[in-house]
């Protein structure tokens, strides 16, 4: 029987998780330890680089795909990464590029008597 996810290599993603997956904070320790171990195979499966040898890959590229829920921890991990992934590159500020000066916002210096 043929194995699935082998991986030729270590998988860390230094650009979103510098510090690695499980002392991230958003990973557990077996999750983070499926991703580097498996991370690189998942990828090149998603990317295709990389043809899936069993049926759990095929379901894989399914969930990957969108066309069916993640039930395996592969397929779960993965979809926690790339949902984590796609956070991060939100930004949200709370400085605008235009200000609206309706005079509702007047911060003005008051005096008060506080005696």
């Amino acid at each position: 029987m043929q194995q699935s996810f082998v991986a030729k290599r270590r998988f860390f993603d230094d650009r979103n998780f510098p510090k690695g997956f499980t002392r991230s904070g958003r990973f557990t320790l077996a999750e983070g330890n499926l991703l580097e171990k498996h991370g690189a195979a998942m990828l090149e499966l998603e990317e295709g680089t990389r043809q899936p040898e069993t049926a759990e890959e095929q379901r894989f590229l399914l969930v990957c795909r969108g066309e069916a829920e993640a039930e395996s921890s592969y397929e779960k991990v993965w979809s926690k990464y790339k949902k984590n992934v796609q956070e991060k590159k939100k930004f949200h500020t709370v400085f605008g590029k235009k200000r609206i000066a309706d005079g509702s916002d007047d911060f003005s210096f008051v005096e008060t008597d506080n005696d």
